[in-house]
């Protein structure tokens, strides 16, 4: 039975969808009229959540009586929508600049993500997403999903399954058009199930941007008259829509292809290392795949001015890890930037290049030793927090009985079952 399929069986029928979303739109507006003259101003997270927390329980009185009603927020996306989610941000191949900014400024009017999905445009998604950290939260984790949500698959499940279980009183936010969906809703009904802290809320991009640097890399881009590049434009998006989030809310980011081994709710302004030099010791490369900041640490600020100003959209990672790279490295040790930089055993213990093994079952004795003594290390050691699982090069690889990630999973995953092969 197919992951899509045991998921769609748990659901029962569509009223507790409606109920959930509609509880999530009467939250947002209810409290517009508190709230409005915060909107547009810099907000201290904090005082307006417990400002929020008060106005839970009117709302929860009166959502059985709004069942169905128009909210005026577009959460119900059609078919097409759902399916695509931003697949069509994919530039032509093999053209010539011009040639794919014709093609950007033609297929422009169609691209949502460009869009405000909100009216007024500042107040609904920004009211979703304070109404959301009202839960009290322990750690707010959120993430970016701009792939359509018939992707979402079991792999990308496991990251969302292991982090909750590792932080069960953390709050995991997903901004994806996609996910805030019917789809969306029966993948996460499993983790909704159990009481965790979970929403899809679709991006609002030009409002994460206002009043920031990528404000004007923004108007730029829609304007039509800057090279949006030849790399897939979801991904570009999505290391900018990362950066914003931290910038304005703070939180701890994280992509879709990680196992979570160890509770991180005690680290703050941190981000981890990919590579360091043998000899000095010294950090080579930064990864963006994990990263941890206080609202409107002045590093977010560089990061976002650094996208801004140097953004190249046909070199991988230029605007990723390469950039938090060159950023970091210009700002370390200065006075006002308290930034830890994590060792390369804290979020990313496995290189890409030699992941694939941690999945093949052993063989000979040797073997089974190499895999007990790498489980062990990894949830034992004390130095590991997540184990980036590199899904471009992983996804299509089977997890063998017997396996590290076989163990890895059976020890952490809250919801998964039949996802080895003998």
């Amino acid at each position: 039975m197919g992951f899509d399929q045991k998921i769609s069986q748990s659901v029962n029928n569509d009223h507790c969808l409606q109920s959930r979303i509609t509880k999530s739109i009467l939250i947002s507006y209810v409290l517009i009229v508190a709230t409005m003259f915060l909107i547009n101003s810099d907000i201290d997270i904090i005082s307006s959540s417990s400002a929020l927390s008060s106005s839970f329980g009117f709302i929860m009185q009166k959502q059985a009586h709004q069942e169905g009603e128009n909210s005026g927020v577009n959460l119900q996306l059609s078919i097409e929508e759902e399916e695509n989610g931003e697949e069509n941000l994919i530039p032509p191949q093999n053209v010539t600049k011009e040639e794919r900014m014709a093609w950007f400024r033609k297929k422009l009017p169609k691209f949502e993500i460009f869009k405000s999905s909100y009216k007024p445009s500042s107040a609904s998604f920004h009211l979703r997403v304070l109404s959301f950290l009202a839960q009290n939260c322990s750690t707010f984790f959120f993430a970016v999903w701009l792939s359509p949500a018939k992707n979402f698959g079991e792999r990308e499940f496991i990251t969302f399954d292991t982090l909750l279980k590792v932080h069960p009183k953390g709050c995991l936010l997903i901004l994806s058009r996609s996910m805030e969906s019917k789809r969306g809703y029966r993948i996460l009904k499993p983790l909704l199930d159990r009481g965790f802290k979970v929403q899809a809320i679709t991006p609002d991009l030009p409002f994460l941007v206002k009043n920031t640097p990528a404000e004007s890399w923004l108007e730029g881009i829609k304007s039509g008259n800057k090279d949006p590049g030849s790399i897939p434009m979801s991904q570009n998006l999505s290391n900018l829509i990362r950066l914003a989030m931290l910038y304005k809310y703070g939180g701890v980011y994280l992509d879709t292809d990680l196992i979570f081994v160890k509770d991180m709710s005690q680290l703050r302004n941190a981000i981890g290392a990919q590579f360091v030099d043998l000899d000095t010791k010294n950090w080579t490369r930064l990864n963006s795949a994990i990263m941890i900041f206080d609202m409107k640490h002045p590093i977010l600020f560089d990061f976002l001015q650094e996208f801004a100003s140097s953004f190249d959209g046909n070199k991988w990672g230029y605007n990723g890890p390469y950039l938090v790279s060159r950023v970091v490295g210009r700002v370390e040790g200065k006075v006002g930037y308290n930034l830890t930089i994590l060792p390369p055993s804290a979020f990313y213990p496995v290189d890409w290049n030699k992941i694939k093994d941690y999945y093949k079952k052993p063989t000979t004795d040797s073997g089974t030793t190499w895999v007990d003594n790498r489980f062990v290390e990894l949830i034992y050691g004390g130095k590991t927090y997540s184990l980036h699982l590199w899904n471009k090069r992983t996804r299509d690889l089977e997890i063998e009985e017997g396996s590290v990630m076989e163990k890895l999973f059976t020890h952490y995953c809250l919801t998964c079952s039949n996802f080895t092969s003998t």
